[in-house]
């Protein structure tokens, strides 16, 4: 391309965003670890390319959401969850006139770092790593793990600090009535990475370093409280007109009507404040309604023996893969399909208990099920 042409067209992008809000993230504030050319993208544009195009976004498409092994294909997956969340956000982004662009990258990799089995997994493989390496594991702090250190054969992406921070700090299980960013720098947030690697609680009640951040983490909860009842529902968990009429009588009793309620909520709530806010009566519907779907739904998305068989599976393909390595069975299934694809920088940095937890945490569900289908 011409660069008279090139730079008009930054130009353009530089402008598109002036009419942003002065609490909002642009373009040309962001930052990154190492530096990144530009091109015609802007840089949040350019991030969610990056993203989009590794192929960990394909694994999306068959990781669970809550309901693992249904025969149904109108249940959620996370893929599904993740372009809901993308699409809460930016509805409320545009209206509060903040960054769509960040907003979008932010949303599309928030659970990169979900292992198969939804949450279920996670706790498993949480387990594993406090036992083998003294640490815990989390689906957020493995998302920017991905992206730092294993993706694009362990050089990472070099997304900006924006985008992995809200990866990092989206945490869609702890509900609030205000959202706040906090003020960063790049020290700052790779020491919360650190810190969160090491145990996730320390992290819990950090805040995310942008406003559009805080919009993903609480459009992370709109996405999926509502769409889980609807699931609940599609597979005879329980009927509609069994949901409290306390909530519905606020948010409506419909996934659809649920996720327009609190968009609207927050829009009339936040839209002169440089921080995202709930009514208190929207947000005492919300929070009531989190806790009927753990009581109901989250609770009981997965037997107590489905969850040991899975568990034990899991516990031996970890001991499996890391004998591989050890031994270096280059016939086995860790190298032909993830090591063999990892630059040397990788392996200097990483020891074999954290890559076999980097290649189990990649798995899609039917991959997983079908690696402890063969187990002896």
């Amino acid at each position: 391309m011409k660069a008279a042409i090139k730079k008009m067209i930054q130009q353009q992008n530089k402008e598109r965003e002036a009419f942003l809000k002065p609490w909002a993230t642009k373009s040309e504030n962001a930052l990154r670890l190492f530096k990144m050319d530009e091109d015609i993208r802007s840089s949040f544009f350019h991030d969610i390319d990056r993203m989009i195009h590794d192929l960990s976004y394909t694994r999306y498409q068959d990781k669970t959401q809550v309901f693992s092994g249904q025969e149904n294909d109108h249940i959620s997956h996370r893929m599904t969850h993740v372009q809901l969340v993308s699409k809460i956000a930016r509805t409320i982004g545009r209206c509060l006139s903040l960054n769509e662009d960040l907003i979008e990258a932010i949303a599309l990799g928030h659970d990169i770092g979900h292992t198969p089995l939804g949450h279920a997994g996670e706790a498993m493989l949480n387990q594993i790593c406090k036992e083998e390496l003294g640490c815990s594991f989390s689906h957020n702090v493995e998302g920017v793990r991905y992206y730092m250190e294993i993706a694009n054969h362990g050089r990472g992406l070099n997304l900006s600090l924006q985008v992995l921070d809200g990866i990092l700090m989206h945490n869609g299980e702890m509900l609030h009535p205000i959202y706040e960013k906090e003020e960063k720098t790049k020290e700052e947030f790779l020491r919360q990475v650190q810190a969160g690697n090491k145990e996730v609680q320390s992290i819990k009640n950090c805040h995310p370093m942008t406003l559009e951040g805080c919009v993903v983490r609480i459009s992370d909860i709109i996405g999926y409280v509502g769409r889980d009842i609807e699931d609940a529902i599609e597979i005879g968990r329980f009927q509609r007109d069994e949901l409290p009429k306390q909530i519905t009588d606020v948010l409506g009793d419909t996934n659809q009507k649920i996720v327009n309620t609190i968009i609207c909520d927050i829009i009339e709530q936040s839209f002169h404040l440089p921080y995202i806010k709930m009514s208190q009566k929207v947000y005492e519907a919300l929070f009531a309604l989190k806790k009927f779907n753990t009581e109901h739904i989250y609770c009981h998305a997965m037997t107590k023996e489905q969850y040991n068989t899975y568990e034990q599976g899991m516990r031996k393909l970890y001991q499996i893969y890391l004998k591989d390595i050890e031994e270096e069975n280059k016939e086995s299934i860790i190298y032909t399909l993830f090591l063999k694809e990892q630059d040397e920088i990788y392996f200097q940095k990483t020891e074999a208990k954290r890559m076999v937890i980097d290649f189990i945490a990649g798995m899609t569900d039917d991959f997983f099920l079908n690696q402890i289908k063969h187990l002896k």
